[in-house]
């Protein structure tokens, strides 16, 4: 079941091929570094391409770069560079911080610069069917000429009209009509037009670079809420008008993230980068606080939220670790039956959850479940047989670094700068204090480690240890 934002319920979801999705995400307008908000949207989507993956559909996945807006324009005037040159700067940055938060590259990010003459196209063919007027180089679209204006978002022409939320423009025939071209200003980057030089509206944009690599139709658009209106109802309104035919049968849109309770905006000064949240909390306890709400709750960003998150994927990387260190045996040993029951029941109810508008919070409540489980079956063990390990193990894997993005293989370089190794090297010298009834010694070696994060277990089988979580 997925939500659809079109109809404003819970419905079956089913492509238009068979086997294959087809999804469009609004990518990012690169004037400056993405933050923590952006970033939400972009998980969030992920997740729903790593699920539908993971469920077997071949998955083709659009995700455009606005390159040319007024912001970009504006921010290319004050760094004194090419609105090429900031284009280029930002979509690095926006790539490498996708990179941190293990978002998959989509399998295209067409650049709007790329595609002015197919939005000239567009626009071309809005004029000839009545959709769209010509005022001194500008091109707008009439939105009283599409009946279905609104449908997305809820909004009545009528308020629009009467300039209830909408800038009042003296060329537009209503206030709520929108700018397909703009007109050139003085000392702005241009294309040529047939109605003059000028460049394209930023809702004309994704209309063109979505049909030209999903179709005139496709499965799935998503974005924040933010851009319920105006942005897709305008897309919307361009592209149904050209085709006749739907844009998306589905629209998925996540919620606000706030910081604080406080929106996020630069005046109240808690606006947080990407990549200024990774350099202090790190990219995956970052990710694992976005996935720990569902998508279309709101989510707020404080100091304690991101200890959570840390401390969750401690739990659950300091259990899988532990398990992994188990000695490998060619038998199985009590309680591996029950073992792989737990795991299976993981898996059904992960995938109840997730089959129910990608309910993370709820995927997450299962493998919390399970870590329970694997940890009672670690504790009290030496070994397990290498195959219930491998059964176990391909199921976390699938799980949670193929669905959620988790990254469960972490190489045990260091912890608090001391190496794996290094740690069963002072158990071993403390084993030995032991047998030897140095217990003084045994003592402090054990609260000494506690102290760097350890959790140092006694038990008759031997000695274990694992990360605080």
């Amino acid at each position: 079941m997925v939500y659809n934002t079109l109809t404003k319920r819970k419905e079956p979801f089913h492509p238009l091929r068979p086997g294959e999705v087809r999804i469009y995400v609004c990518g990012p307008t690169v004037y400056d570094y993405i933050h923590i908000g952006n970033a939400r949207s972009f998980v969030a989507f992920d997740v729903v391409r790593r699920y539908l993956e993971y469920k077997g559909f071949k998955v083709k996945f659009v995700s455009n770069i606005t390159d040319v807006d007024d912001k970009t324009i504006r921010r290319a005037k004050e760094l004194n560079i090419t609105l090429q040159q900031l284009g280029e700067l930002y979509t690095e940055a926006y790539f490498e911080d996708l990179k941190a938060l293990r978002v998959k590259k989509a399998d295209v990010n067409p650049r709007a610069t790329q595609h002015i003459g197919e939005m000239i196209a567009l626009i071309e063919k809005l004029i000839e069917k009545g959709y769209a007027y010509v005022v001194e180089g500008n091109v707008y679209y009439d939105v009283t000429k599409f009946p279905e204006y609104g449908k997305l978002s809820g909004v009545k022409v009528e308020s629009l009209i009467k300039g209830a939320r909408v800038e009042v423009d003296p060329n537009k025939r209503n206030p709520a009509d929108f700018a397909l071209w703009k007109s050139r200003k003085p000392g702005e980057p241009f294309w040529y037009s047939p109605w003059g030089p000028g460049r394209p509206g930023w809702h004309i944009e994704c209309s063109v670079m979505s049909s030209i690599y999903l179709g005139e139709t496709f499965d799935i658009h998503a974005g924040g809420k933010d851009l319920i209106f105006p942005h897709h109802e305008n897309e919307i309104a361009q592209s149904e008008a050209a085709s006749g035919k739907p844009l998306a049968r589905y629209w998925l849109h996540n919620e606000w993230l706030t910081i604080n309770g406080e929106k996020m905006s630069k005046s109240l000064g808690n606006f947080i980068t990407v990549r200024d949240a990774v350099s202090k909390y790190g990219a995956q306890t970052l990710r694992m606080f976005l996935i720990s709400a569902h998508y279309r709750s709101p989510i707020d960003f404080n100091e304690r939220t991101i200890e959570q998150a840390r401390r969750n994927l401690e739990k659950i990387r300091s259990s899988i670790q532990a398990f992994r260190r188990l000695r490998e045996l060619e038998t199985q040993v009590e309680g591996e039956k029950e073992l792989l029951a737990h795991v299976e029941d993981l898996r059904r109810r992960f995938e109840e959850a997730m089959d129910d508008d990608f309910n993370t919070p709820k995927a997450l409540a299962a493998i919390f479940d399970f870590i329970s489980e694997l940890n009672e079956f670690t504790g009290s063990r030496e070994g397990v047989s290498r195959e219930t390990k491998g059964r176990v193990l391909k199921v976390i894997e699938e799980l949670l670094d193929g669905v959620l993005g988790i990254e469960t293989k972490v190489e045990e370089k260091e912890v608090q700068g001391l190496s794996p190794k290094l740690v069963e090297l002072i158990l071993e010298v403390r084993n030995v204090l032991r047998r030897r009834r140095d217990y003084e010694t045994a003592d402090f070696i054990r609260s000494k480690l506690e102290e760097l994060g350890f959790v140092i277990e006694d038990s008759a089988s031997g000695t274990r240890w694992k990360f605080k979580g």
